[in-house]
């Protein structure tokens, strides 16, 4: 056993954070911690490193255990840059090579015995260096910071001019160099991009210690660990197998304390009626029967009462009119700021009621281009235009649309007016705030709490075209699976920047990824997206090359064809539903005629049947011919 938490508690002014919590971690586990914001997940961490005392019990690490600990937060003492900060993790391969250079330098003045002493001492320096791997230490180290986001150019730059997000990311690189036998992570996916999490996720999922994950992110859960620690209510229950394992235990475990105190209330209700009764005789022998099972009631041990269900809570969202068809349209879009080119001749068209999510590598342009269609900055070139009836939402990173000042239940009922008391408070609720929480001042609120109300303001508006950049920021689990089951709900058009890929495949019918400074579209959700991304990019790949070495007349008429293109897709789309819709109306008209000839009166009544029977040749010939159309539609 590497670790081992017993009964540990602890109490703030007010607030018992944790309450008698234990658990163990064994050698090579994987597991996560999770929990709401507040929960006492970082309290936890800090009591286990030492930086925080338990007001009770204990946590003991295994002998000689070695641990690495990255906190959300990080502070460098020394300005050298990022390669440099972590090669001082290989600082004792480094001495071992500045001393094998130091003795090939003295064994060429050397001869006879000192020679030999000296290069039986190299080689021994050598034996010691490949055994610590130092001939792919730099190459080690350049993997790291690759995978983690940072580019070659960038090496050099001193750690103390780095924002918070990247320095965090050279506090992460230089913990997996070290490889402990132990590494605890807090929040580890925060300040990287769909790429570099992918890449930590591989290096983990291969890493041969043991790993403790306190994250939000739920795709990344799901493929690195196989146990699951959850925080609520001070206490502390494990699940055994990945995110997903755990979500479904968890509802059936939910279900089935629900019934269990559901039972025990109805068991109390009954004990109490008997007694009212029993009273009410108002015998001696009654009275004390009475008293008796007031006693035995005393002593009866109710549940507590499970937490409610979240669907339970769940609103639906429907715009106040319904927009055109096609909703969005955006052709030759170019954007650039100094020298650095995000993107040019970008092209795409947002239809009603889907769902798309933008998705690409850092500075790639996502937000830049949500700003470009919302009107906050405006495009080097190109175009976009709005469907009929078409009115946008958006909800930025910033949310800069609260007011400071106002408690939650004004900004909503001052945004508002025509609504009443009880459906502001059943929105609120849904995304929960409830009871007195609605009267805290959005000033006092933390970041995940601002970000509920400003998403329960934007869901509540007429919008038909929701914008949204980063929507799950400073959210917890639950409060990102609100969320999801509040925009699934939504009957209007939706085009998100995400990088929570668990949020993606619960949310999206479409894939856009701005990549190379191009869309590149997928009609599916993340898994889909995975699925055929080589496709996509190898097909795109050989097309950008033949186009590399066109006259831009004929880049232009591709433009056009691609246009015109897309349009004939459309039509043969549409042609395919309605012949669909007409064989499926003809079919079902077939099969009554066939109930209907079951029909003694219809069976006996010669002109009846005649009729049906020419009514039946015209649909078989209709649908031969359908038939045909619907083959060539589909191929």
């Amino acid at each position: 056993m590497l670790l081992n938490v017993t009964k540990v508690s602890k109490a703030f002014p007010g607030n018992e954070v944790l309450r008698e919590v234990s658990f163990h971690m064994e050698e090579k586990e994987k597991a996560a911690l999770v929990g709401i914001n507040g929960a006492g997940k970082s309290t936890l961490l800090k009591i286990m490193m030492g930086e925080l005392p338990a007001d009770d019990g204990s946590v003991t690490f295994a002998k000689d255990l070695s641990v690495g600990y990255l906190a959300q937060h990080q502070e460098f003492s020394a300005n050298c840059g990022i390669f440099e900060e972590l090669m001082a993790v290989k600082g004792d391969v480094t001495e071992l090579d500045a001393r094998m250079r130091a003795s090939e330098k003295r064994m060429s003045g050397l001869s006879g015995a000192a020679l030999e002493d000296e290069m039986a001492a190299y080689a021994r320096m050598q034996e010691a260096f490949e055994r610590k791997n130092g001939y792919a230490a730099r190459s080690e180290v350049t993997g790291i910071l690759k995978g983690l986001g940072f580019t070659e150019d960038e090496f050099d730059k001193p750690v103390q001019t780095l924002s918070g997000g990247q320095k965090t990311r050279v506090a992460l690189g230089r913990l997996l160099l070290t490889a402990p036998d132990l590494i605890i992570l807090d929040e580890p996916t925060n300040h990287l991009d769909m790429h570099s999490i992918e890449w930590l996720e591989t290096w983990l999922v291969n890493y041969r210690g043991a790993v403790l994950i306190v994250s939000h992110d739920r795709y990344f859960l799901n493929r690195v660990v196989t146990k699951v620690f959850e925080l609520s209510g001070g206490r502390l229950r494990t699940y055994t197998g990945n995110y997903d394992a755990y979500s479904r235990k968890k509802e059936e475990l939910r279900h089935a304390e629900m019934l269990a105190y559901l039972k025990a209330e109805a068991a109390r209700a009954h004990e109490e009626a008997v007694i009212a009764k029993l009273r009410q005789f108002n015998r001696e022998k009654s009275i004390k029967r009475a008293e008796s099972r007031v006693k035995k009631l005393d002593k009866m041990e109710m549940p507590e009462r499970p937490e409610e269900d979240p669907e339970a809570m769940r609103l639906t969202f429907s715009p106040a009119r319904e927009s055109g068809k096609d909703v969005l349209e955006a052709g030759g879009l170019k954007k650039s700021f100094g020298k650095t080119l995000l993107f040019e001749d970008l092209g795409f068209l947002l239809q009603k009621g889907e769902r798309a999510a933008l998705i690409g590598m850092n500075g790639t342009g996502k937000s830049t281009l949500l700003k470009i269609l919302t009107g906050r900055i405006e495009a080097d070139a190109g175009y976009f235009t709005l469907g009929a009836n078409v009115e946008i939402g958006y909800y930025d990173q910033e949310m800069q649309n609260l007011a400071m000042e106002k408690t939650i239940f004004e900004e909503l009922q001052d945004a508002y007016p025509s609504l009443n008391n009880t459906r502001i408070r059943s929105v609120l609720a849904a995304f929960l705030f409830t009871g007195e929480d609605v009267f805290k001042r959005i000033g006092d609120l933390s970041g995940g709490e601002r970000a509920r109300v400003s998403l329960a303001k934007l869901m509540l508006g007429n919008a038909n075209l929701i914008l949204l950049d980063e929507p799950t920021n400073h959210l917890d689990i639950e409060s990102r699976e609100i969320l999801e089951s509040a925009l699934n709900s939504y009957t209007g058009t939706l085009l998100f920047v995400s990088h929570d890929r668990y949020f993606i495949n619960r949310v999206a019918t479409r894939i856009m990824d701005l990549t190379s400074r191009q869309l590149l579209f997928y009609g599916g959700n993340y898994d889909y997206y995975l699925e055929k991304k080589e496709t996509v990019e190898n097909a795109y790949l050989t097309n950008a090359a033949a186009a590399s070495e066109k006259k831009p007349a004929e880049s232009r008429q591709d433009w056009q064809a691609a246009k015109d293109e897309k349009a004939r897709v459309r039509k043969r789309e549409n042609d395919l539903k309605k012949t669909e819709a007409r064989i499926e109306a003809l079919e079902a008209e077939d099969a009554g005629i066939d109930e209907q000839f079951n029909d003694p009166a219809v069976s006996s009544d010669p002109e009846k049947c005649l009729s049906l029977g020419t009514r039946k040749t015209e649909i078989a010939a209709e649908l031969e011919v359908l038939y045909e159309k619907w083959s060539e539609l589909t191929e």
